[in-house]
């Protein structure tokens, strides 16, 4: 006679363990695990830990008493034994009261410590994201690391939630192993040893068949399921140029072709996973026959008690489980294989030195501006842009940079900036809040009015009235007042229009009063009246522009032009007064 258990559910779509999939993965397991089991502050974690194994122990003797005390009662009604059978209920009753509580709490407690897990991985990460401008590098694709906002939001969740998940299990698999492993044998060693066999060629044959394979197309899939958001991502953010553009079809082909890659490797997954869950299955309930076949002869001849049956039954359902680990969660496995994969190659690329091996330029703190045979290329050294450029922009002495499409122009702010590095030669720059840079399109966060004003330095004291005054110095009088208040909280970037943008940018940098302010044709959506307006307020702040830019108004605002040649790295440096525009 046989115990009657549910049917195995669906495999789990969680994590693996198994170093065994490729000889690596626990090596790149533990570089991203041991961040936080080492860390400063693990004890309060440890202590959730060490809890969390005492509650996974208590469940596994609970385990091993509801087991011998089903058998028990069986026992007691096929013998029609009824002070037996009430003895054993009432057993069965008390330990159940206690396993309730137990089995309840162990989620909570290894949820909660997933959760405490994530938040520091992900301020782990997000420190390092942003530590050397590695968000900017990344961005630009030098890496090859795709979607580092799905690694950082996804990845780190699903890796500390399964890798206490399968902690947990492959604990629990050793003890449920030690703890009916005795049981099993007194009742029948001919079960052990099946039992051993079957476990072996089933993980042997999983493994073997579906292992490489399996892993391969989930880390696939991880990264077209993230290259489809952030194609839909990137409509949202141009709705509008797409609609003036007419160019719906055209975003529509786009994203069924992104979908269409995604589509076609999810089938291929569902293929394997459909051998597998075959498999999986078929292998499963050749479990609820095979100890009854085997112990058969035993319950007939009367040499073994119905009861003692249904215990060995369950002794061998539970070790089975044990044993064959990576069968019943092999699809989790592998899913949790490629993740790590992911998390550890973007861990790796967050370490990568900022800086290529080629030759770059340098960068010296001055309180003066200048450049020092500056040589400046494309990121990859494809395009030479600027060759052996020195000048010297002093307080005061504004420089505009002019020069064709494509001269160079942006870039050179970029070295200023020190974003761009590939080239020769120096760069003195004022640091801290004495270079501020105003792009063409301003950035505006998310965040209420007088954040805009204040960024990235939100905390200053400032009152409401002096930032309406810096507004209406930048003829946006009544924009506070048209939204409910300098707290107002709006998608800033499509409630205003682009003028009303930089005139709000152009704010922040008056707010801010750098010594030299950066400006990429960011007055470019403003009419004459409103660009003169605001470049003519920095002088009496005593800020330096360096502007980019193709509108010969503002020749009057500074005392240099640089025009770039673009071609071979060429320059011209002449007096503004002497200029000519070409």
């Amino acid at each position: 006679m046989s115990a009657t258990p549910a049917p195995p559910a669906p495999p789990e779509s969680a994590a693996p363990l198994a170093a065994g999939f490729n000889p690596g993965l626990g090596r790149r397991f533990w570089v991203i695990a041991r961040l936080f089991w080492v860390a400063e502050g693990r004890w309060r974690s440890l202590a959730m830990l060490g809890l969390l194994i005492a509650l996974l122990l208590a469940q596994t003797a609970f385990n091993v008493l509801f087991n011998h005390e089903t058998g028990e009662f069986t026992s007691a009604l096929a013998a029609r034994d009824g002070p037996r059978f009430w003895a054993t209920i009432w057993r069965f009753a008390a330990v159940l009261a206690v396993a309730v509580p137990v089995y309840g709490f162990y989620y909570f407690v290894r949820d909660s410590l997933a959760l405490q897990w994530r938040r520091w991985l992900s301020e782990h990460f997000l420190g390092r994201y942003f530590q050397g401008r590695a968000y900017y590098r990344l961005g630009m694709g030098a890496s090859g690391i795709d979607n580092p906002d799905q690694r950082i939001a996804e990845d780190i969740n699903a890796f500390t939630q399964q890798s206490l998940f399968f902690a947990m299990v492959l604990l629990g698999a050793l003890l449920q192993l030690l703890a009916f492993a005795g049981v099993l044998w007194s009742i029948s060693r001919g079960l052990v040893y099946f039992l051993i066999g079957y476990a072996l060629l089933g993980t042997v044959f999983t493994g073997g068949l579906f292992g490489r394979r399996l892993i391969g197309l989930n880390f696939a899939q991880l990264q077209r399921e993230a290259d489809f958001r952030f194609a839909l991502v990137r409509v949202r953010e141009h709705a509008e140029p797409i609609a003036f553009h007419e160019g719906e079809a055209r975003e529509r082909s786009a994203l069924q072709r992104v979908f269409g890659r995604l589509y076609d490797n999810y089938r291929q997954v569902l293929r394997w996973q459909l051998r597998l869950n075959l498999f999986q299955y078929g292998h499963s309930f050749l479990t609820l026959l095979l100890p009854s076949v085997i112990i058969a002869d035993e319950v007939l001849a009367g040499r073994l008690e119905v009861g003692r049956a249904l215990q060995a039954a369950g002794a061998f359902a539970a070790i089975l489980s044990a044993l064959t680990l990576i069968v019943e969660h092999f699809e989790g496995l592998s899913r949790f294989s490629a993740g790590i994969e992911r998390l550890h190659a973007f861990s790796l690329a967050l370490a990568e030195p900022p800086l290529p091996a080629l030759q770059c330029i340098s960068s010296r703190p001055a309180f003066q501006l200048g450049l020092q045979d500056l040589t400046l290329f494309t990121p990859r050294h494809e395009h030479l842009l600027i060759q052996s450029l020195s000048l010297q922009v002093e307080p005061g002495a504004g420089l505009l940079i002019a020069g064709a499409s494509g001269s160079g122009k942006t870039s050179l702010l970029r070295a200023l900036a020190g974003l761009w590095t590939a080239g020769s030669g120096c760069v003195l720059r004022p640091g801290g809040e004495d270079m501020l840079f105003l792009p063409q399109q301003p950035y505006l966060p998310l965040g209420d009015l007088r954040s805009q004003l204040l960024y990235p330095q939100a905390e200053r004291d400032i009152s409401d009235a002096e930032l309406l005054l810096w507004l209406e110095r930048v003829n946006l009088p009544q924009l506070a007042q048209r939204f409910g208040g300098l707290q107002a909280e709006m998608d800033w970037a499509h409630v205003l229009s682009v003028g009303e943008q930089q005139r709000l940018a152009f704010a922040r940098a008056l707010l801010a009063k750098p010594r030299y302010l950066l400006l990429d044709e960011s007055t470019s959506a403003l009419d004459r009246g409103n660009e003169t307006l605001l470049y003519g307020q920095l002088a009496a702040l005593a800020i330096t522009p360096i502007s980019v830019s193709h509108h010969e108004a503002l020749l009057g605002f500074h005392s240099q032009v640089l025009d770039l040649a673009g071609e071979g790295g060429g320059w011209r440096l002449s007096a503004a007064a002497d200029y000519r525009w070409g």
